[in-house]
């Protein structure tokens, strides 16, 4: 089961690790850098392989854990 996350930013941009951690799907920087790398993390239905990747509004960041799926729409 997937579940929805609607997350709003104020900038133009949030980076990709900040939003996993400000999501509450990681705790630390070192948990999202961990799924990411492997390849754990979609961006707009691709998989990103960057920390620092730059998160925009209406971006979709897809999550799939071992036991959960995450889908984070950006507003």
């Amino acid at each position: 089961m997937m579940k929805q996350l609607n997350i709003t930013i104020k900038d133009d941009y949030i980076n990709l690790d900040n939003l996993l951690k400000y999501s509450g799907i990681v705790s630390t920087g070192g948990e999202a850098k961990i799924i990411i790398k492997q390849e754990m993390v979609s961006l707009n239905q691709e998989i990103c392989r960057e920390r620092k990747k730059k998160v925009r509004k209406n971006d979709i960041v897809t999550v799939d854990l071992e036991d959960e799926k995450y889908q984070i729409n950006i507003e």
